[in-house]
C-alpha cells in the first residue's frame, strides 16, 4: 500500500469522525449559512427592496444628529434591521455585503499564507544548510515586522484607487505567513528521515517529486488544521485595520469599517454596534470551534487522550486487576 493511499484512508476516517461531532457539523452549519447570505447578498438585498449605499435622509432625525427614526434603529417593513445613523443607509444589506468582504479578504489572506508557508518551509526543510538557514533567518525578520506599521505605510503609498480588499489580503498575507512556513519546516525535517523519503530519494527523485508525491499528503492535516485557526484570526485583523481606518473605504462595507463609525452611536443606538459585532463574533466562534474540532480529527495523539477515562477503558482496567487478584 503507497502513502497516498494509506494517507486518503486516515483523511477518510478522520472526515467519517467529523462528521460524528456535534459541535463540528453545527459550526460548520453556521458557517456554510454564512457564505451563503454573503453570495446571495444581491438578490436578499433586491428581495428587501434596498440596496447599501442608497442614502434615505428622512429615516434620520437631522434634529437629534442623525439618531434612526422609529423604535430599534429605524426597523421596519422596508428596513429588516434598521438605517445606519447619520445616512439612513440598510443596515441588512450593508450587514450582507459587509459579510462578502470581511470573508474575501480572511479567505483570500489565508490562501496566501497557506501557499507561501508550504513553499517555503518545504524549500527550506528539503534544502541545504546554507538554504535552511537563509529562510529561517528570513522568516524571524518577517515574524518581527509590525504589521499595522506596514499597513498604515502601504496605506499611504499604494494609491486611491488600488482596490482596498486586495490590498488587505496581501498585506495580511505577506505579512503572516510566518507561521505556516515554521510548522511545515519542523513537519518536513521530522519526515525526509522516515525509510519511504529516504527510498524515493535513492531511487532518483527529485526535491519537487519527493515534496509533490511524498511529503504534501502527510503534511495535509497540519496545514489544514492550522488554516482553520488562521481564517478567524485574519477576520479579526482585518476588522482591527478597518476600525483604525486603514481598511476598506466607504462606501464600501465590512464589519469592522461598520464598527469603526458606529462607536459614537453606541448610546443612541445600541443596535447599529451590536450587529456587526455579533456577526464577527459568531464568525470568528464558528471558525474556532471547526478548528479545534478538526485538529482533534485529524491527530491521532489527541483521538487517544479522549479515549482515556471512558467506560470501556475503565472496564478493562477493573478487569485487568480482578485477574491480577
Amino acid at each position: 500500500m503507497t502513502t497516498t493511499e494509506v494517507t486518503g484512508r486516515r483523511d477518510a476516517s478522520a472526515w467519517h469522525r467529523l462528521r460524528r461531532r456535534p459541535a463540528a457539523v453545527l459550526s460548520a452549519a453556521v458557517l456554510l449559512a454564512l457564505v451563503l447570505l454573503a453570495l446571495c447578498a444581491p438578490l436578499l438585498a433586491a428581495l428587501e427592496g434596498q440596496d447599501p449605499t442608497t442614502y434615505h435622509d428622512g429615516l434620520v432625525d437631522s434634529a437629534r444628529g442623525g439618531v434612526p427614526l422609529g423604535p430599534y434603529g429605524g426597523i421596519s417593513g422596508d428596513h429588516w434591521l434598521g438605517v445606519e445613523p447619520g445616512t439612513g443607509r440598510d443596515l441588512f444589506a450593508r450587514l450582507l455585503y459587509g459579510a462578502r468582504v470581511s470573508l474575501l479578504v480572511a479567505l483570500g489572506a489565508t490562501a496566501v499564507q497557506v501557499v507561501l508557508g508550504l513553499v517555503t518551509g518545504l524549500a527550506a526543510g528539503l534544502g541545504n544548510r546554507l538554504a535552511d538557514q537563509v529562510l529561517s533567518r528570513f522568516t524571524e525578520v518577517l515574524t518581527a515586522l509590525p504589521m499595522l506599521v506596514v499597513a498604515i505605510s502601504l496605506t499611504a503609498i499604494v494609491p486611491d484607487d488600488f482596490p482596498r480588499p486586495l490590498l488587505l489580503v496581501l498585506v495580511i498575507g505577506l505579512l503572516s505567513w510566518s507561521g505556516t512556513s515554521r510548522i511545515v519546516r519542523a513537519r518536513t525535517l521530522a519526515l525526509k528521515k522516515l525509510d519511504h523519503v529516504a527510498a524515493a530519494r535513492l531511487g532518483g527523485s527529485g526535491p519537487v517529486r519527493i515534496a509533490r508525491r511524498e511529503l504534501l499528503p502527510s503534511l495535509a492535516a497540519p496545514v489544514i488544521t492550522y488554516a482553520a485557526v488562521l481564517v478567524p484570526t485574519n477576520i479579526v485583523v482585518e476588522a482591527s485595520l478597518s476600525f483604525l481606518g486603514i481598511g476598506v473605504k466607504p462606501p464600501t462595507s465590512s464589519w469592522g469599517q461598520m464598527l469603526s463609525t458606529a462607536t459614537t452611536w453606541f448610546r443612541a443606538d445600541p443596535a447599529y454596534v451590536l450587529l456587526p459585532a455579533g456577526c464577527l463574533l459568531v464568525t470568528v466562534l464558528a471558525f474556532t470551534v471547526l478548528g479545534d474540532q478538526v485538529r482533534t480529527a485529524l491527530d491521532p495523539r489527541e483521538r487517544s487522550r479522549l479515549r482515556v477515562g471512558t467506560r470501556a477503558a475503565r472496564t478493562a482496567v477493573r478487569t485487568q486487576e480482578g485477574g491480577a487478584v
